[in-house]
């Protein structure tokens, strides 16, 4: 099954630390590299979305326009990152545990927000919805779950997932399967946004 991965891209509010706490629009030119970064891609048999705004109004004009099915799967939303949300990263940088998190995203839990094995439990049970249903499928959600989804793919260590850039309105392919003695595969296609040279 091939599962395309596509991030929401930038929204309005500028860059600041924008998670499952924070529902800010995505802003006009976005939707155009998010359309250009699917350009070759599809057809997709459901679309699944996180039910964040960024991602859902796109997945949902998606497939109205396109016939698909759509499903919001509420796992798929962004970590949570209580009273850091809203705030840059330069602000943050003084903050007890933030560059700590940096380095090993277990390490520290943002004050009020998501302790990173919560966050993984979700994720891990919204890839299995992901993976539960027929493909080809495209997935709209954030940065922090693609990682993650990557990370538990390729068996990669939490402490490197924080490595992957994953750049708004970007998309990162996967082929899944499962082999003969009933073990998962993945193999990763990586897609470079436009804007960036692809």
């Amino acid at each position: 099954m091939e599962v395309d991965l596509l991030r929401h891209g930038a929204c309005e509010g500028g860059p600041i630390l924008r998670g499952g706490g924070r529902d800010d629009p995505l802003s006009p030119e976005v939707w155009r590299q998010m359309e250009a970064a699917l350009r070759g891609a599809g057809p997709w048999r459901r679309i699944l979305t996180s039910p964040l705004r960024r991602c859902s109004e796109f997945a949902w004009r998606l497939a109205r326009r396109t016939g698909t099915r759509l499903e919001t799967v509420a796992e798929l939303a962004e970590m949570g990152f209580g009273r850091w949300e809203g705030r840059t990263t330069r602000e943050l940088a003084d903050e007890p545990g933030y560059l700590q998190r940096l380095v090993d995203p277990a390490a520290a839990t943002p004050p009020e927000g998501e302790s990173w094995e919560a966050f993984r439990a979700r994720v891990c049970a919204g890839w299995e919805a992901v993976l539960a249903g027929t493909g080809p499928v495209l997935v709209v959600t954030h940065g922090g779950v693609i990682r993650l989804i990557l990370g538990l793919v390729l068996g990669m260590p939490d402490e490197a997932l924080l490595r992957i850039e994953v750049p708004p309105a970007c998309r990162t392919r996967l082929r899944c399967g499962v082999d003969e003695a009933g073990r998962r595969w993945a193999s990763l296609i990586a897609h470079v946004p436009p804007e960036l040279g692809g």
